[in-house]
């Protein structure tokens, strides 16, 4: 239920494609790798920053992928996917999940999570999710997991991600 008047519009943007996404970074995030296993049996994995609580009870968490994402059928399709949070000493790992055209999880230390979605090795936090909606909006999709299982490595420092750069050190 909207609580606003359907016949409003926003006013058309009066800025760049390029200015929206350089104002954007300048939001500090943590850093995920978003992992599944597909129907083919097939490992699907990226790296994404697009993570946030929606509700604690139900434990809920969503996250966001691009429409043009070859993993899109995988995650839409699968029952069930795994958020990593990445650790301080992972950027490696974050380079890898989003580089195209390479074998994301070879070496990769994981244990298998429900329906066998990836649970990284090293992960400051991990959250078993299955795959409760999914939202069409403008060029992503924004995926709402019911968190299933969860767990966290206590003492860990999170890989941080800011105006397109990796930080592994902050400021406390």
């Amino acid at each position: 239920m909207s609580l606003l008047d359907s016949s409003l519009r926003a006013k058309a943007p009066n800025f760049s494609q390029t200015e929206f996404r350089t104002s954007l970074a300048m939001f500090a995030t943590g850093v995920t790798i978003v992992t599944a296993r597909a129907s083919s049996g097939k490992l699907v994995g990226l790296t994404a920053n697009s993570f946030n609580s929606v509700s604690l009870s139900p434990p809920l968490v969503l996250w966001s992928l691009a429409r043009a994402a070859a993993s899109l059928a995988s995650f839409s399709t699968g029952s069930h996917y795994a958020i990593n949070i990445l650790a301080a000493d992972q950027i490696n790992l974050a380079k890898r999940f989003a580089a195209k055209g390479v074998d994301r999880f070879a070496d990769v230390a994981f244990e298998q999570g429900i329906e066998g979605a990836p649970l990284l090795a090293g992960a400051a936090a991990t959250f078993e999710c299955f795959n409760r909606s999914r939202y069409f909006e403008g060029d992503h999709v924004i995926f709402v997991g019911e968190v299933e299982r969860c767990a966290h490595r206590t003492g860990a420092s999170p890989l941080l991600f800011h105006g397109g750069k990796f930080y592994t050190e902050h400021p406390l």
